[in-house]
């Protein structure tokens, strides 16, 4: 059993602000950690190989710092680790991305399970697994809260929906994307994190992998980011301060005399 796990650095929302002058994110200073999502699939990918065997390799679309982001997950379980890193693939969407993650996996040899967080927490799209799966010709099953069984080429598992759960099955290989309600991430032990540091990296760049430039960053991707803002506050503020008694009263009063 071949398991990826698709990863990304995103910056920590704690931090999270914007520069007024350039409304782009203020990146400098802000603590970049891996996707919290990301975390819960990396972990059901690493319980899966100790059930059923095989090896679990993290994968990762990004800058030369994302490698302490994939050591960190070395030291929770996974085996490889492989960071795609080069300068033409900046400004990509998700389309671009998906076609560069995609030849990266067909170069390490395909897959039997690829597992993704359901979205990042930076852009929200949850667009990358589903848009992956369609690239590499594999069943999505997305919003998977628990992995019931696999057995004989077929995944059993429980994709949430807003009133409960579907019972789903699916032939391998297939990719799923996973809620924060599948597991509990596990700490890194003292021998993964020693194991993390001998570990090898291995980097891929659009050379290795034999990628179409005309399919890979800004120039590959079919929508861009025009601007990004703050809103504008719209209505009336006002603080309200006293004990809670007294913030109460004052509530009621100001929502009593609009009604």
């Amino acid at each position: 059993m071949k398991i990826f796990v698709c990863v990304k650095q995103v910056p920590d929302t704690k931090d999270v602000r914007l520069d007024p002058k350039t409304n782009t994110l203020a990146r400098e200073g802000v603590q970049s950690i891996m996707n919290p999502y990301d975390r819960h699939a990396l972990e059901e990918a690493v319980r899966l190989k100790e059930h059923h065997g095989g090896t679990v390799t993290v994968l990762s679309m990004g800058p030369p710092q994302a490698e302490a982001m994939l050591r960190q997950a070395i030291s929770c379980g996974a085996d490889e680790m492989v960071l795609v890193s080069d300068r033409a693939f900046a400004g990509a969407d998700t389309w671009a991305t998906t076609y560069t993650l995609s030849m990266a996996i067909r170069k390490l040899g395909g897959a039997d399970l690829i597992l993704c967080g359901k979205q990042a927490i930076d852009g929200d799209t949850a667009q990358v697994g589903p848009g992956l799966a369609e690239r590499l010709d594999m069943p999505c099953l997305t919003y998977v809260r628990k992995v019931v069984a696999m057995e004989e080429g077929i995944i059993r598992l429980e994709r949430l929906t807003d009133d409960g759960y579907d019972l789903v099955e699916a032939e391998l290989p297939a990719l799923l994307t996973v809620v924060k309600e599948i597991n509990k991430p596990r700490i890194p032990s003292l021998r993964g994190r020693i194991r993390a540091k001998k570990q090898e990296l291995v980097v891929l760049d659009a050379a290795a992998m034999g990628a179409d430039p005309d399919q890979l960053g800004l120039k590959g991707s079919p929508t861009q980011v025009v601007k990004v803002f703050a809103p504008e506050p719209r209505g009336e503020r006002a603080m309200i301060s006293g004990t809670v008694d007294e913030q109460v009263e004052q509530l009621a009063a100001r929502l009593t005399a609009i009604l």
